[in-house]
């Protein structure tokens, strides 16, 4: 089939709404994907410019480009506050589906990665802290997850009064402790060391083993089981 162009710019490049009709999204760049949610480009430019211009802000990384804010993404000529909001939210529907994705393959706890493929997508992209608890059966399927508290970027209160108390009323059989590091370093605080050894023996007393208590970045994670430091 010979090529078609439309001002100099081959089909292929030039046209990735029909791309993904033919072939699927999957056969699509990462531009060409940005370009369809561009949709068109300001004078003299195309699309296509536009989200090449958009993923080079973030590097090439379209998982970077995900954890910006939307007024970020204004920072490129072509793309409005309409444009923005809805780029944000495509990037917020593909975290969703990942993490729907992560929920959904496993009910039972394992291993400490378990728990990481699960708080991932929830915890990795914050900006500021967050705290939650895992509530187990004996048999360490997951009873529940609920979130204990909310903090700024560079803590959190968790509270054993709170975690026992939920613990007891979901007569839960062991817990393991999630918090999240924004900074992005998962190694834990002089504070993060004292709160596991507190729950730890919290939970001896009252029969309510923790099991683990897991530091989450966007890159992975700290597991103070692995470690051997609970």
């Amino acid at each position: 089939m010979d090529e078609v162009k439309e001002v100099g710019v081959p089909l292929r490049a030039a046209m990735p709404r029909e791309r993904l009709m033919l072939e699927g999204p999957e056969a699509l760049s990462d531009e060409e994907l940005l370009a369809i949610l561009i949709r068109t480009g300001p004078a003299g430019r195309s699309a296509l410019e536009v989200a090449r211009e958009l993923l080079a802000l973030a590097g090439g990384q379209l998982g970077d480009l995900g954890r910006m804010p939307a007024d970020a993404y204004r920072l490129v000529h072509g793309i409005g506050a309409e444009r923005a909001v809805g780029l944000a939210a495509a990037m917020e529907i593909g975290r969703r589906r990942a993490q729907a994705a992560a929920e959904g393959r496993e009910t039972k706890v394992v291993r400490a990665s378990d728990v990481f493929q699960r708080f991932k997508h929830r915890l990795g992209d914050l900006a500021h802290e967050e705290f939650w608890v895992v509530y187990l059966r004996r048999s360490n399927a997951i009873l529940a997850e609920l979130c204990i508290s909310r903090g700024g970027l560079s803590g959190t209160v968790a509270d054993p009064k709170v975690i026992f108390g939920k613990a007891l009323a979901l007569r839960a059989a062991a817990l393991i402790l999630v918090h999240n590091h924004p900074s992005g370093n998962r190694s834990p605080s002089a504070s993060d060391r004292q709160l596991t050894r507190n729950m730890k023996e919290a939970g001896a007393f009252l029969d309510l083993p923790v099991l683990d208590h897991l530091i989450v970045t966007r890159s992975g994670y700290y597991s103070f089981a692995d470690a051997g430091a609970l």
